[in-house]
């Protein structure tokens, strides 16, 4: 077996590819992915905006659509269910042999929603009745406005992928949603599903500039140390909240752990490992979504070792002495979150663009 199905069966965590494109639905090379232990996929508006912008792979779906009447939205939001009900029929293996663990395949609302709870809840039913798939996830952001989206939707029986996660105050609040989802809940637990995804490199380059703008020799210390610190710190949150007498109160019903999932993996500092985000976060009952070029890195040259929980004491002496040099993570966390929205808005504004254009010729 390789790297990563040793991931998997020796150490708990589950790898699954941060990215989805039509070619590699239609050469196979999506399936090459999984036969070597991808075992789930995850998408976003900016992966569809490189995908279907970048390719010819779906002009003739996108022909059809517009020369039937399609709005130029309504024609991107079939390409989007084209292609995720190719993945989801991919991984229906996966799913079904791991019990329902995983073989997920994630779909993000409207990011343009992130803002607003109500739309938010309307998308995502929109999306889980469309998509209608056991194996199927429906990214809502973690937002503020996002965590009563979240609650309602896992009171509904929608397994929901919790995207944009920056900060251990937040990710506690998600926990919270879930758990009380689960409780509003009188259906069989057993098929409801969520990950917490916690974003992890745009952490360390955030967190680096500030400490490169303090300059002292303890700052600059620090750097490319705050992500990991903080994502082994949310894993101590995951065991303590998923411990409690109220969580196994669920747990004898059938619920399942939300599980922790690591994104934004790849190294963004050139300077550092290229699977730093991979090896240093490595614990039963996570996930980590990774590029396929970073997928690749660590097939080839990853380190396969428990790391995750080996320091505790460690990762919250790391956040300490960070906040201490003068950053305040809290307000790093903030402008992450809000960057992130921003950036998936401009994606899916980009793509309607791109498409508006193209939609000309065939009218």
């Amino acid at each position: 077996m390789g790297k990563l199905h040793d991931l998997f069966e020796s150490f708990g965590q589950s790898p699954w590819l941060d990215n989805l494109k039509r070619e590699w639905i239609e050469s196979g090379e999506l399936q090459d992915w999984i036969d070597n232990g991808v075992r789930g996929i995850t998408s976003n508006p900016s992966i569809f905006e490189k995908a279907i912008a970048g390719s010819a792979a779906y002009d003739n779906e996108f022909r059809s659509l517009i020369s039937s009447g399609a709005s130029v939205e309504d024609a991107y939001w079939q390409l989007v269910r084209t292609d995720i009900t190719a993945a989801l029929q991919l991984l229906r293996s996966v799913h079904t042999d791991s019990g329902g663990l995983d073989g997920y395949v994630s779909v993000e609302v409207d990011p343009r929603l992130a803002r607003d709870t109500v739309r938010t809840v309307e998308a995502a039913r929109t999306l889980n009745k469309q998509l209608d798939n056991p194996n199927l996830y429906i990214k809502i952001p973690g937002t503020s406005e996002g965590l009563p989206a979240i609650q309602q939707m896992i009171s509904e029986s929608c397994s929901v992928n919790v995207t944009l996660l920056f900060s251990i105050e937040r990710y506690a609040e998600v926990i919270e949603a879930y758990i009380s989802g689960l409780e509003m809940n009188s259906d069989d637990l057993s098929h409801v599903s969520s990950v917490a995804s916690f974003f992890i490199s745009r952490t360390d380059t955030e967190v680096d500039r500030r400490l490169d703008d303090i300059g002292t020799e303890a700052a600059v210390s620090l750097k490319g140390r705050t992500a990991v610190a903080q994502g082994q710190m949310a894993y101590k949150l995951f065991l303590e909240q998923f411990s409690t007498e109220r969580w196994k109160a669920l747990q004898s019903n059938g619920a399942q752990v939300q599980r922790p999932l690591w994104a934004s993996t790849s190294t963004k500092n050139p300077t550092y490992d290229d699977t730093l985000y991979v090896d240093q976060l490595i614990g039963p009952n996570t996930v980590n979504t990774l590029p396929d070029g970073t997928l690749t890195a660590f097939a080839e040259h990853g380190t396969l070792s428990r790391t995750i929980d080996q320091s505790f004491g460690e990762a919250a002496a790391v956040l300490e002495a960070v906040e201490n040099t003068g950053v305040d993570l809290a307000d790093v966390a903030q402008k992450l979150e809000d960057d992130g929205v921003k950036s998936f808005e401009v994606s899916f504004m980009n793509l309607f663009d791109t498409l508006s254009e193209k939609a000309k010729l065939f009218i």
